[in-house]
């Protein structure tokens, strides 16, 4: 409990909106995806998934340990094709180092994919694991929103992280 409390009120003394973007990449994403008016979900991290598909367009997704998100995106969006690789945007509740590691090399991620973590900040375990991750050389763009994270494989990006409200 202290920790979530703790983590939030790190969170918002990090974060920014969109003003305090520097990335076209990220800047659009932010302030036409993340900050459109449509609420597709009440939940915030199913909402930013949502959002996210609708706003790329992506049509092969991966969820993993969120069975009621696949059941969401399937009524969202009925022609998505899952568990197909390499998916566009791979949706889970926890990623660790060796998970992603093992992604990259069974090819299951391509050079444009995202990748959506659940709940970054609601364990000290779950914090770590997803600092780690930011360092990683193969993520470009990483996107702290407090509910959940977002690592982007963008090799022509220039690496860059951005704590963001929303």
């Amino acid at each position: 409990m202290w920790f979530r409390f703790i983590s939030y009120l790190k969170f918002l003394m990090a974060s920014t909106n969109q003003h305090g973007v520097h990335s076209p990449f990220v800047f659009k994403y932010v302030t036409k995806c993340l900050y459109s008016k449509n609420k597709l979900h009440q939940n915030k991290s199913f909402n930013v998934l949502l959002k996210t598909i609708a706003y790329f367009g992506f049509e092969k997704i991966c969820v993993k340990n969120k069975i009621e998100a696949k059941e969401w995106v399937q009524q969202s969006f009925p022609k998505i094709q899952f568990d197909r690789y390499p998916c566009d945007l791979f949706f889970t509740k926890k990623l660790d180092i060796p998970t992603f590691q093992q992604l990259l090399s069974e090819r299951k991620l391509h050079n444009d994919s995202i990748i959506l973590v659940d709940s970054i900040h609601r364990t000290a375990e779950d914090w770590k694991q997803w600092n780690q991750l930011i360092t990683l050389p193969e993520i470009t763009v990483s996107i702290d929103m407090l509910h959940c994270g977002l690592l982007s494989i963008r090799r022509e990006q220039v690496k860059e992280h951005f704590t963001i409200r929303i």
